[in-house]
């Protein structure tokens, strides 16, 4: 019953952030707040690695901002490849995280925020799927289960039952299997030079 005051209250509240799209200027509040929020071990998981040396997909990089304009929350999305369909075709897809809201802003809304702003977005831009690593009990609430997940798999360890998906299209994920392998673009590497 409390969950639901407290979901109550944070409708009713007047807004203490507004979401808007991650720039440059946000990467060292982002990097930080994911430190926090996450722990010094965040960059060994998985689905840390698919990212690694690759930006976001195109306008699919959030972040909330407090009054003062603070970076208070973030969620990125990548793009993937779910695997490959019957005809041995790469499945594309969305990979998103990390989600992650500053301590002093968690149960106000802001983490809810952030993912249906992602889901809509991603929607908008025709994407056909989104994948996670995540605790189910929260991201179901947003559609995403397991059972969409069940002839995938990731690189590396991952827990089964916290991989999760949500198809933005019907059917997007029912012939899908095989490996998730990163797929978008690469972050530009500055050149080498060449000693005399």
């Amino acid at each position: 019953m409390a969950a639901v005051l407290d979901s109550v209250r944070a409708f009713f509240a007047p807004s203490t952030f507004t979401l808007d799209l991650e720039n440059a200027g946000d990467v060292v509040a982002r990097e930080n707040l994911l430190d926090r929020a996450m722990g010094a071990g965040r960059r060994k998981k998985s689905s840390e690695k698919l990212r690694q040396g690759r930006i976001p997909a195109e306008g699919l990089a959030l972040v909330a901002r407090d009054r003062a304009g603070h970076v208070i929350g973030t969620v990125r999305l990548w793009n993937i490849e779910a695997g490959v369909d019957r005809e041995t075709r790469p499945v594309d897809a969305l990979l998103l995280g990390p989600l992650a809201v500053d301590p002093a802003y968690e149960g106000k809304g802001v983490g809810s925020a952030l993912m249906r702003a992602a889901i809509m977005e991603a929607k908008k831009r025709e994407h056909g799927a989104i994948l996670l690593v995540g605790d189910a009990p929260y991201y179901e609430r947003f559609g995403f289960f397991a059972s969409k997940t069940r002839h995938l798999v990731m690189s590396g360890p991952f827990q089964r039952d916290r991989f999760l998906a949500l198809e933005l299209k019907e059917g997007w994920l029912d012939s899908a299997a095989g490996i998730i392998v990163a797929s978008g673009r690469k972050l530009a590497q500055p050149p080498i030079s060449k000693a005399a």
